[in-house]
Parts: C-alpha cells; sequence; structure tokens
C-alpha cells in the first residue's frame, strides 16, 4: 500500500492515477483545502484504491496501516501566502511533516519520497544551473519550510532509519493545475488567454524558471522507488532556462490571438533566475520527455475540454 498525502491534488492526483496504473494499492490522505475529488475521479474506480479525508497536521495513525511507502505530496505552495502568512505556511510545511515522520516512525514505515523546491531552496543562485551541491539560502518563508522539512526527513532517517528521497521540483505545470490559485502561472495566463482576459506579469517578466510538465515529475516519483536513490536529493526539472517574457510569447504564437500583458509591481521573496543541473537524477534513467512547446498544448487542451 502507497499512501499519498495531498493526493487529490494536481501533481498529487496524476501521481495516484500512474501508481494504481502500475498495478500498487494506494491509499490518499487530503484535507481539500486546495484539493479536489474530481481530479480522483478516475482513480475512484480503481481496485485498491482509498480515500480520507484529514490533515497531515492531525490525523488518524490508523490510515498509515499496511503502508510501506509514503509519497508527501501535502504542502502550502504558494510564495505569496508563505510572506503574508508565515506561521501558516511553517505549520502546514514543516509542523505537518514533522507530524507525519512521527506517524511513520511509531508505526514503522520504512519509507518517504518528498516533494520539495528546486525553485525556492537554493535562493537566489550563486551559479546556474544549480545543482544539488548548490548553497540552501532560501529568501521566501516558504522555501524556508521546505528546506527545514527536508532538514527533518533526514533526521528521521539518521535516528529511527526512515528512508528517503527528496524531490525538489522545478515550476511545475500540467493538466489539473488550478488556474485560480497564486501558484502556476502557465495555469493561470492559459485560463487568461482563453477567456480573452489580460495576463498580469509580475515585474519586467525577465525573471525565469524550469518549466517542468507533471508527468515528468510524475515519471521521477516512480523513479524514486528504487531504493539505489535512498537516502539523497535529487532535482526534478528540464535543465532549460525560460523567461517570462518568452512564456507569453510561447502562448501567443500557440493560441494565435493577441493575447494582452501588462506588467506589475514584482513579488517579495520570489528569486530572479532559477533552472536546474538534472545531470545526478539522469544517472538513475530520469528523461524530461516534454518540452515546453508540447506541454502547454497539453494544458490548453485539457483547459479546452472541461470548457
Amino acid at each position: 500500500m502507497m499512501l499519498v498525502t495531498g493526493g487529490a491534488g494536481f501533481i498529487g492526483s496524476n501521481l495516484v492515477d500512474a501508481l494504481l496504473k502500475k498495478g500498487y494499492e494506494v491509499r490518499v490522505l487530503d484535507d481539500l483545502s486546495t484539493g479536489r475529488m474530481e481530479n480522483l475521479n478516475a482513480a475512484s474506480g480503481s481496485r485498491g484504491f482509498e480515500f480520507v479525508k484529514g490533515d497531515i497536521r492531525n490525523f488518524n495513525s490508523k490510515i498509515l496501516k499496511d503502508v510501506e511507502m509514503v509519497f508527501h505530496q501535502a504542502a502550502q505552495v504558494a510564495v505569496r501566502r508563505s510572506i503574508k502568512e508565515p506561521l501558516y505556511d511553517l505549520d502546514v510545511n514543516v509542523s505537518g511533516t514533522l507530524n507525519l515522520l512521527e506517524s511513520m516512525r511509531k508505526n514503522d514505515i520504512g519509507k518517504i519520497v518528498y516533494a520539495s523546491s528546486g525553485g525556492a531552496v537554493y535562493g537566489n543562485p550563486k551559479y546556474l544551473p544549480c545543482d544539488e551541491k548548490h548553497p540552501t539560502d532560501p529568501v521566501s518563508p516558504y522555501g524556508a519550510s521546505k528546506l527545514a522539512a527536508e532538514k527533518y526527513i533526514r533526521v528521521y532517517h539518521e535516528n529511527y532509519g526512515i528512508d528517503y528521497v527528496n524531490l525538489r521540483y522545478g515550476n511545475v505545470y500540467g493538466p489539473r493545475q488550478d488556474p485560480s490559485g497564486e501558484a502556476g502561472v502557465i495555469a493561470i495566463f492559459l485560463n487568461k488567454a482563453l477567456s480573452r482576459k489580460k495576463l498580469i506579469i509580475f515585474g519586467d517578466g525577465s525573471q525565469t524558471r524550469d518549466y517542468i510538465h507533471v508527468y515528468d515529475v510524475i515519471g521521477a516519483n516512480l523513479l524514486a522507488i528504487d531504493n539505489r536513490m535512498n537516502g539523497d536529493s535529487f532535482n526534478v526539472g528540464t535543465g532549460i532556462e525560460t523567461s517570462v517574457n518568452q512564456l507569453v510569447a510561447m502562448i501567443r504564437s500557440l493560441m494565435h490571438n493577441d493575447i494582452i500583458a501588462e506588467h506589475g509591481e514584482g513579488i517579495k521573496g520570489e528569486v530572479k533566475r532559477i533552472f536546474l543541473d538534472i545531470s545526478k537524477i539522469r544517472k538513475f534513467g530520469f528523461k524530461a520527455r516534454y518540452n515546453l512547446e508540447m506541454g502547454i498544448r497539453s494544458v490548453l487542451k485539457w483547459m479546452s475540454d472541461r470548457r
């Protein structure tokens, strides 16, 4: 049995589908604060699937019965919210992870695969692309909380023998991402473009990210089941740097319409440039199969089908 926290969310639900397809039994823990039951429509008809509504900060440890491995996707993921509500960010991302680890320790659960952030834990890069040896110096409460959770996971490995794999995601996008949330610029931009609404670019648009399709992120999670990756951290991205201005230009080209975009104030706590060195995880067979154009087309199709 695999437990997926945050399994009704964007990344978590896609992971649930992939695990079930691989033949694993899957239990989901989600409080549905941002996750949606409709994301689990495909999974709900599968044998070996269970859903438990609950919060990682306070849940009944009985849900860990028969669990072999935990995929920890549940999190507060918005940088802007972490700036406004740092204590809430700490509570969910650090206290929630610590509560999960304690329950794992008491129930003798042997491994956790943790969704960390390659876009936030490194801070403003001292060199690019960032590899896993790059200094970790977050500039937002969100980045600090994701890094703190990584540290607690390592401590539980050292003291209690819980194996782990930390996956440091780039900027994840793809089907099921909420276009009305604070995070997920591609989903937000595409939704506005389809509705013929103006795009707001924070800052001058020269800020860069490593955009990685959710299906490629799921591929990295499946690889992390392999015990050879235990006890280490891995970047999960494409190794390609793309600016927000380049992103808008690509959306314009793909949609063949006159998208109106204007620049707004920049966001505190966000790094200016980031992209990831993924050579380490490549050694275990990882390959980013979606380039940005392919990925945007997949999101456009998903959004169009839902209208």
